[in-house]
């Protein structure tokens, strides 16, 4: 399946071969008529309370009895509309494997270390500049069986819901400078170079914390033509 985008900004799919499952996750039946009021899906949707999300849920480093092993980073940014206009008070959820390349889950069972003390999950709410920031273990690379010597690139998988059902997002950010980059199938679902570009964070320095952590902005746009594109794993 490749990814483009398409007028609204969201995505259409087709099946190519570098990326294996794209046939798995194609639709096999058809759509499902919401009928009635349109908006009534909205009444579906999750339910969460700011007194539900607090401070420590943002940071992935302090879970646990010890320090995880890896390169601690703080991951920033800003969620938006298809305006610019901040998106705020929305819940923000990442996932991730470790800095060894495992995520804590009973299905990964490549040989590679767990980590008593990362778990790999965190979430927040974005704050009244639509921001919202992270701290975490900079995860590792990973073989995932696609085709010969496949190695996934170092990524951290986020989840949006936003203000509305059509900007509901699962995606995926990407760390400059990856050499991986270049041969990732899944990635390469998008076939608009501008478009994979925006899954791939920026260093900055401004964020770094001093002799703690190396930052990294990556902005998130929900809607319209300039849309950070979903995550195909998720979207089929």
């Amino acid at each position: 399946m490749t990814i483009d985008a398409v007028p609204d900004g969201r995505s259409a799919g087709r099946v190519v071969d570098p990326y294996r499952s794209g046939a798995l996750r194609e639709p096999t039946r058809a759509p499902v008529a919401v009928g009635g009021d349109p908006e009534a899906v909205e009444l579906y949707g999750p339910v969460f309370g700011t007194t539900e999300v607090t401070p420590l849920d943002a940071d992935l480093t302090r879970r646990h009895l010890a320090d995880p092993h890896g390169e601690r980073i703080t991951v920033s940014g800003r969620v938006l509309d298809r305006a610019g206009r901040p998106v705020r008070g929305q819940l923000v959820e990442i996932w991730q494997a470790n800095a060894s390349g495992r995520y804590a889950h009973q299905r990964d069972q490549h040989p590679a270390p767990l980590d008593p003390n990362f778990t790999g999950t965190g979430r927040c709410l974005t704050d009244a500049d639509g921001g919202y920031a992270f701290t975490t273990i900079r995860p590792g690379a990973y073989p995932w069986g696609n085709h010969e010597n496949a190695w996934r690139p170092a990524h951290i998988h986020f989840s949006l819901f936003g203000r509305a059902f059509t900007q509901r997002l699962v995606t995926q950010m990407y760390f400059p400078g990856d050499p991986l980059l270049a041969y990732d199938p899944i990635l390469h679902t998008v076939s608009d170079a501008a478009a994979r570009a925006r899954l791939v964070a920026a260093y900055d320095p401004e964020l770094s914390v001093c002799d703690w952590s190396l930052g990294y902005r990556w902005d998130i746009v929900l809607d319209g033509p300039s849309a950070t594109l979903p995550d195909p794993e998720a979207t089929r």
